[in-house]
């Protein structure tokens, strides 16, 4: 049977908007006809986030296809390194296998750095042997983002052989190099490294196109990049794309790429260059089996009000319609639960810091950034031991080893703000163990605590009252509905809020608090860690 679509065609390759009438059959795109027709909708290719971690959204893939198609979403890039720290290559084949329920075209990508670090404890390691297994399947489009730019320079062996393995099997390396310019760069890209979603400036950006890489324009929940890099879009469009990375679920119930081409199209940015690096550009370099509204392709589409807002009225893939004014016609898929918890409950005095000096290493969160800066403070001292300064907003800080029982690691850290309580999370990466911060020992280890009785989560908790989000999946991902993870989440960030946090992203800005690879100050389960030196580092301040 042919089914037959009308609306404005928006013709990208060509630049043109013409009354049209699409007939599709079996999922395929058979005819477009020039046909004049009373219908104001524009008919467009559907909207593709080119980087992105599907369990930031705290959702199984399917989960995550019933919302993102709302937006117009059609098709995914997806590293899944945060499971696969967790599950090792077991977790990337649940996250194919779940996604394989759903239409919505989830492309994968092999990690390649499982772990992130060795100055860390992760669930599992995936070596160049497994890369190999994973680029043969026909659901790995790509060697994920390769952190481990020193090892890429210095051509380190196993960062080779996987770099090498992706290049066999003639599919594209994804980059992140944060900051990385001048001759480290040069070397990056020779490697082979093809695109960077980590760049926060225009130069970094202009720098790295210039090398050959593609640049893609990261908006997410923590990391906030659009405004410095979309002036890049009137030179650089053929050389663009744009992704979340980590989305959260109140965020993903809000919307997704659609969002950052309503943005770039009131900034007076050409609207063909905008839906060029939104819907065309990850299809050309990842090579994705995604429809261009293109007689012969599949039939990956969506329909929308004007161009814009780009409010979704309908999403179709292969023919399929799959969201319709708002509303998503996918249905709930059943899925396992894998996990790996293995942690006991936690005292109170086991989050001690002795006295030992007056001053001591504070990482300095930045509002929006996954960077943070280090600085050196004054402490405050209790009865022979170190606690937080809520006056001064420097609060404890901890990251407890989820894989086996270890002593927690503690820091100090400044600007979440909280004058009450205290927050947990088990989303920590890369490696995803657990952590908090805190006004008090005694609320830390009661955070935590609840995190491990749920084996894994997010929670707000202060004195007796507490709001928790499990995570039953991996310790990272709902059993729940986006709908309702969506929700929870946002009564729990809300009650962060109410205890004093002035970050936009309370929780977001956590996960990334324990991510060594990005500088400066961070924590591992192991100790504090410097960026810069990329080695530990005391927390006591020796002068």
């Amino acid at each position: 049977m042919v089914k037959i679509i009308q609306g404005q065609l928006v013709d990208i390759k060509n630049r043109n908007i013409f009354s049209a009438q699409i007939s599709i059959e079996h999922g395929k795109i058979t005819k477009i006809e020039e046909k004049q027709h009373d219908v104001k909708n524009y008919l467009m290719p559907g909207f593709i986030d080119a980087h992105i971690h599907i369990e930031s959204s705290m959702l199984v893939p399917s989960e995550f296809a019933r919302l993102a198609v709302v937006h117009g979403t059609v098709a995914t890039v997806s590293d899944p390194h945060e499971i696969a720290n967790i599950l090792g290559k077991e977790g990337v084949k649940f996250m194919i296998e779940n996604g394989n329920k759903s239409p919505l075209k989830f492309n994968f990508g092999a990690p390649s750095c499982v772990p992130a670090t060795n100055f860390e404890t992760s669930g599992a390691v995936i070596n160049s042997d497994d890369i190999k297994e994973l680029l043969a399947y026909p659901e790995i489009k790509y060697l994920a983002e390769m952190m481990n730019y020193p090892g890429v320079i210095f051509k380190d062996e196993e960062v080779t052989k996987k770099i090498d393995w992706a290049k066999h099997f003639s599919k594209p390396i994804d980059g992140h190099a944060p900051g990385l310019r001048g001759e480290e760069v040069k070397k990056y890209a020779k490697a082979g490294i093809s695109t960077d979603h980590e760049c926060y400036t225009y130069e970094e950006s202009e720098e790295k196109i210039g090398l050959g890489m593609k640049v893609i324009i990261r908006e997410g929940s923590a990391a906030k990049n659009f405004e410095a890099l979309i002036d890049l879009l009137p030179k650089h469009h053929e050389n663009l794309m744009f992704c979340s990375d980590d989305k959260h679920p109140d965020d993903l119930v809000e919307g997704h790429i659609n969002q950052l081409c309503a943005r770039a199209v009131a900034k007076g940015f050409d609207v063909f260059k905008v839906l060029e690096v939104a819907c065309i550009n990850p299809i050309k370099h990842y090579h994705l089996e995604v429809g261009q509204l293109k007689v012969g392709d599949p039939a990956d589409f969506i329909v929308v009000k004007d161009l814009t807002q780009f409010d979704v009225l309908q999403t179709y893939i292969e023919g399929e319609l799959l969201a319709q004014n708002g509303k998503s016609l996918i249905q709930a898929s059943a899925f396992e639960k894998p996990n790996n918890f293995n942690t006991s409950i936690k005292k109170p005095g086991d989050f001690n810091v002795k006295a030992s000096a007056k001053r001591v290493k504070v990482i300095e969160a930045v509002d929006g950034e996954l960077f943070t800066n280090e600085l050196q403070l004054k402490a405050l001292e209790k009865n022979g031991n170190l606690v937080s300064d809520i006056e001064n907003d420097i609060l404890k800080i901890t990251v407890v080893n989820r894989y086996e029982d270890q002593p927690p690691a503690m820091a100090f850290i400044k600007n979440f703000g909280l004058k009450k309580g205290a927050i947990a999370s088990s989303v920590a990466h890369d490696s995803h163990n657990i952590i908090a911060v805190g006004i008090s020992d005694e609320e830390i280890c009661n955070a935590v605590n609840l995190i491990i009785k749920h084996k894994g989560g997010i929670c707000s908790v202060n004195k007796n009252v507490h709001k928790v989000l499990p995570l039953p999946i991996a310790g990272i991902i709902s059993e729940k509905d986006g709908w309702e993870t969506g929700k929870l989440y946002q009564e729990i960030d809300k009650m962060a809020k109410d205890l004093g946090s002035t970050l936009k992203a309370p929780f977001m800005t956590l996960s990334f608090m324990a991510l060594l690879v990005i500088p400066d100050l961070k924590l591992s389960d192991k100790g504090l860690f410097s960026g810069k030196k990329f080695d530990f580092v005391d927390l006591v301040d020796p002068n």
